[in-house]
């Protein structure tokens, strides 16, 4: 039997099912969706994707798959061609997985919602647009699922469009995305000008790639991983519900950017501006937004600013030339970061909608099943051993160390990794233990499965995953390597040492009262001051120039030249030429008589 065709098979049959909800209310109306239905669906789809990732597994079996072949232009085509390698057979049950459990969740969290259907359906077609990207093998199709992420997270994230914050929320993500496309499609433009082509597998040159093309890639990856300068919209984002977050930031937009690079690093491998670029890049996002999340007090922006942090992570790793460990990560982050926010959620919802974690405290009673997977989540965050972030994040940090020329990325990665631990910490002490600071009559409930059966299977996720991906699909390139116990306990220490540091820093935040000021808690409070820098001055700054020239250029020539001033002025002039010939003079109007005698005597003859 060919496994090649089972492999094909089977991929499409994912694919098809997860589609079925959307196409069949379109054939007949009669046939209507339902939450369930659409969870069912993904379910069924996680289950049929587990085929070709065995085959996979097992075999090592990789094909590719044209469908359709598109000639707009005599010398360019586009194939549709879908691509069945290690990173979309691995990927496609893990986003199916997540999902599940995240649309079973909804099924509660959503339950009073009016148009939950919608949301529902919102949901799988923001599933749909990224595995799309996925299983990709032309920058077109790619592009495709590219932008159907874009679309669907705005209407996502806008969902609660009654709230001024929710639309403000959802055109920060448009616009910050934006960006980000001119640069992936500035890129698609010079491939088809140079390589004449858009299919994946060729674009690996032995020649070096241009830094200007490579730089495109990049600005797209940081627009849509959120990477320092094009961040903004991340934190921003947690206005849509609390399963449109776990969403968008586990297994979907978010990674989509850092896939695009992982997809395209044949383009990087000869080419270190662009390596030492993401490198720099990445490990200036990764400790900025961990220093933002050190002081902030509203638990889904701690969460947000955590992916943030990730994300440079995983853009660290693209600059060390090494896509599949950063394919891992973003494999383990999943996991606990979708249980992350689905404890959240939960949190939020037994409060009545409360997300400050100064008012929450002593919960581990209250709920018991929330918060102990919250615990889980936030050590996997951290990198404790043995749980699935350990054996993506550590082999990071240790990759790290095998270099001379990152001395300064390092240093800000263990600095990142240590302020990891000190907010994931004192979440942790100030949502779960200590006196409680709720109200007396908050309804507690967590006797319902679409609450605790997600979040427990993510658990087991978040403490498995690691060890089960890299048992069975270990990263190729990653180099074996011997080194001092000291370097190789590293990325621990720094962890311990920030878990003892956040114990003296939870104090700063945990009361009511505003602390007391200093620049560092200021400049976290405060996001940096990249907000106010880059929304505020720069406006202003803009909107000013803009005025100065309207009224400067535009209503000068407008009045001055062509309007009312400039009709006056060209009267003045016809009369001040006529004027010689209205003196008061005989002589002038006699010449001016004859003159007009004779001009009338010629015309008529």
């Amino acid at each position: 039997m060919d496994l090649s065709l089972v492999l094909i098979t089977s991929m499409l049959l994912t694919l098809t099912t997860l589609s079925t909800p959307i196409i069949l209310p379109l054939m007949s109306s009669k046939l209507k969706n339902t939450p369930d239905i659409i969870t069912n669906t993904v379910k069924t789809s996680f289950l049929i994707s587990l085929i070709p990732m065995t085959i996979h597994i097992y075999s090592g079996t990789e094909c590719l798959l044209t469908l359709w072949e598109w000639k707009f232009i005599m010398n360019f085509k586009i194939p549709i061609s879908l691509k069945m390698d290690f990173y979309s057979l691995t990927f496609f049950p893990i986003a199916l997985f997540v999902s599940w459990s995240i649309l079973q969740f909804a099924t509660w969290y959503m339950a009073s919602d009016p148009y939950i259907t919608k949301f529902f359906t919102y949901l799988l077609f923001f599933l749909i647009a990224m595995l799309i990207l996925i299983i990709a093998n032309n920058l077109f199709i790619l592009f495709i699922g590219w932008e159907g992420v874009g679309i669907m997270s705005f209407l996502l994230i806008s969902w609660w469009h009654g709230r001024a914050e929710a639309n403000t929320a959802a055109l920060q993500a448009v616009l910050y995305n934006r960006v980000g496309d001119i640069g992936l499609i500035l890129c698609m433009a010079w491939l088809a000008y140079t390589m004449n082509t858009w299919e994946i597998q060729q674009l690996s040159s032995p020649h070096q790639i241009p830094t200007l093309p490579l730089l495109g890639l990049i600005l797209a990856a940081t627009g849509k991983s959120a990477q320092f300068g094009l961040h903004p919209w991340l934190p921003a984002a947690m206005e849509g519900p609390t399963p449109v977050s776990a969403l968008l930031h586990s297994s979907t937009m978010v990674v989509a950017g850092i896939f695009l690079l992982i997809r395209t690093h044949p383009l990087f491998n000869n080419n270190q501006t662009a390596l030492t670029l993401c490198l720099c890049l990445g490990a200036l996002s990764t400790l900025f937004a961990a220093t933002c999340a050190l002081t902030q007090n509203d638990i889904k922006k701690i969460i947000a600013f955590s992916t943030s942090s990730q994300l440079g992570l995983m853009m660290v790793t693209i600059g060390l030339n090494l896509p599949q460990l950063a394919f891992l990560h973003i494999s383990t982050h999943a996991f606990f970061k979708a249980m992350l926010f689905l404890c959240s959620g939960s949190i939020i919802h037994s409060l009545n909608g409360e997300q400050d974690i100064r008012k929450m405290g002593g919960l581990q009673k209250m709920l018991p099943t929330t918060t102990a997977c919250l615990t889980i989540g936030n050590l996997a965050l951290m990198g404790t051993p043995f749980l699935a972030g350990f054996y993506s994040k550590d082999q990071i940090i240790e990759n790290l160390t095998t270099s001379y020329l990152n001395t300064w990325a390092l240093l800000l990665t263990l600095l990142a990794t240590a302020f990891t631990a000190v907010y994931t910490m004192r979440m942790t002490i100030m949502v779960q233990t200590g006196f409680v600071r709720i109200p007396p009559l908050t309804p507690m409930n967590e006797n319902n499965p679409a609450v605790t059966s997600p979040i427990t299977r993510l658990a087991l996720g978040s403490i498995t995953a690691g060890l089960i991906i890299t048992s069975y699909i270990p990263p190729t390139k990653t180099p074996p390597m011997t080194m001092p116990l000291s370097i190789k306990m590293t990325a621990l220490v720094v962890t311990a040492l920030g878990i003892a540091l956040a114990l003296e820093v939870s104090k700063m935040t945990q009361t009511l009262i505003l602390t007391k000021q200093n620049p560092f808690y200021n400049f976290s409070v405060s996001l940096g001051y990249f907000n106010p820098l880059t929304h505020r001055l720069n406006m202003t700054n803009f909107l000013a120039g803009g005025q100065n020239i309207a009224s400067h250029l535009m209503d000068l020539s407008w009045l001055k030249l062509v309007g009312p001033e400039g009709l006056a002025k060209l009267q003045l002039t016809a009369t001040k030429a006529a004027t010689p010939l209205h003196s008061g003079l005989i002589k002038a109007y006699l010449g001016s008589f004859a003159l007009s005698t004779l001009i009338i005597l010629m015309s008529t003859y």
